[in-house]
């Protein structure tokens, strides 16, 4: 026994190494989530929708706060030494994937506190009335509202993208080594914004605008999983067997069903017939894309962890 646990034949370690759980696709697909919500009410300010009281944009950032909140627990869950978390604010590796995504984590929060101080819940200004007064006095001033929305533009694509970022980097894994796995998550994390926006705008004009959006961000996302695909290909053997992963592989009927066909396909089919008015808008497609870009994280991450490169 003591000879193979030690040796190579430890199925743990190799030929997979399977650290991550649960946890990390579900940061990771709350955080692309996020990202894309932060991207759209950023845009809506700068396009001066804060005018409409009914803008999606306001509620969009509370949601990112509390969305955001449980991706942060999710990542603090999958932490092995949670009393030395702190350690991560100590420094800056400039060259660490990690380090970046933990500042930008930071970073995120207080623009998206700022959004919501744009037009807060009318229980905190009822609790306290000088938060009302404070954001009549910013909204009022065009240059502070354009300043939140471009910042949260910014903060919200470099979230989505470090997402992505964070697995391409880990280049020990084959089916990671993409340099599309960043604008992949970021387009999915669009993907899902928009949905989620479309599914509680309640302006007509503006859930029909979004439901547009997300057809194409769904018709985007659907060309890089070829390009994601193709590129792993037509690399290295190593990429060959871990693209087989999900062509033919244990993870084929996942990927192809629940997150290309339900997850982009069928909701992309919907919206088109929505938008053409030739069905009533429903919260089914906006659903789907939700389920489906959760999917996407759990196929890539565990798929990821099963790939590897040839012994030697």
């Amino acid at each position: 026994m003591l000879e193979i646990v030690s040796s190579r034949n430890n199925p743990l370690v190799d030929p997979w190494l399977h650290v991550w759980g649960w946890e990390i696709p579900f940061y990771l697909f709350l955080g692309g989530w996020v990202a894309g919500m932060m991207v759209l009410s950023g845009y809506f300010l700068l396009k001066g929708r804060e005018r409409q009281r009914r803008c999606v944009c306001f509620a969009l950032p509370l949601f990112g706060l509390v969305l955001l909140s449980l991706g942060m627990l999710s990542l603090f869950l999958d932490l092995e030494h949670k009393p030395y978390v702190f350690r991560l604010y100590l420094t800056v590796e400039p060259l660490s994937p990690m380090s970046w995504g933990s500042w930008i984590l930071v970073l995120v929060y207080p623009v998206l506190v700022a959004n919501v101080l744009l037009q807060p819940p009318a229980l905190a200004v009822a609790a306290w009335p000088r938060l009302g007064s404070l954001s009549r006095r910013f909204a009022a001033r065009r240059g502070v509202v354009r300043a939140v929305g471009g910042a949260s533009v910014l903060a919200g694509t470099a979230l989505g993208i470090y997402t992505g970022i964070l697995l391409s980097a880990l280049g020990a894994r084959p089916l990671w080594n993409s340099a599309l796995l960043g604008p992949l998550f970021l387009v999915s994390g669009l993907s899902c914004g928009a949905a989620f926006s479309h599914m509680v705008a309640r302006d007509v004009e503006e859930r029909t605008a979004l439901a547009r959006a997300d057809n194409l961000f769904l018709s985007v996302e659907l060309g890089l999983f070829a390009l994601y695909l193709i590129g792993l290909l037509s690399a290295s053997e190593a990429h060959l067997e871990a693209t087989r992963l999900l062509l033919g592989g244990p993870f084929t009927g996942v990927f192809w069903v629940f997150v290309v066909g339900l997850g982009v396909v069928i909701p992309l089919l919907i919206q088109v017939l929505a938008v053409s008015h030739r069905i009533a808008h429903t919260p089914v497609a906006p659903l789907l894309v939700l389920a489906g870009g959760l999917a996407l994280r759990f196929v890539i991450v565990y798929a990821g962890q099963w790939s590897r490169w040839p012994q030697t």
